[in-house]
């Protein structure tokens, strides 16, 4: 066999399973795109909306914990900001990472004042957020790309 001929075979070696790979990693894009829109509703409309908009079950439960209207609406913003965060491809690690942290909050807050009511939740929605903040990783290396050059 000549050498074109060993290159053309390893190339088209290379270029078939690099398509079988793509073609098996589309339904994982698919899964995380759609977790990502599912966990951007969440945080925005069923979290964060009621927090803003003084639900009565929102401050009751943030005058529970003595923060009032304030700790309320900075939850509550941080929240929906954290959810459109999930939805822009170049703020998703960065809006993922963000959630983790007001999850662990929110965790250790359930179980310090609240006697662990509900404390799985924010356990529970760690997982998914650390897929996409882990998944979506290199998106943060393109955030800052983009911040230096801004500030260059």
């Amino acid at each position: 066999m000549t050498t074109a001929a060993t290159s053309a075979s390893a190339t088209s070696v290379t270029n078939a399973s690099t398509s079988t790979a793509a073609a098996g990693r589309r339904p994982v894009r698919i899964a995380l795109r759609t977790i990502q829109v599912v966990l951007a509703l969440f945080f925005g409309l069923a979290s964060g909306a009621p927090k803003l908009i003084a639900h009565p079950t929102a401050v009751e439960a943030f005058e529970k914990l003595g923060w009032g209207a304030p700790g309320m609406y900075v939850i509550g913003a941080l929240e929906v900001l954290g959810g459109i965060a999930l939805l822009i491809p170049v703020l998703s690690s960065v809006g993922a990472t963000a959630l983790i942290g007001l999850m662990i909050g929110a965790f250790i807050v359930s179980v310090a004042a609240l006697g662990g009511e509900n404390a799985a939740t924010p356990l529970i929605l760690i997982l998914p957020l650390a897929w996409i903040a882990w998944a979506r990783r290199g998106q943060t290396t393109e955030l800052i790309r983009l911040l230096l050059r801004r500030d260059a």
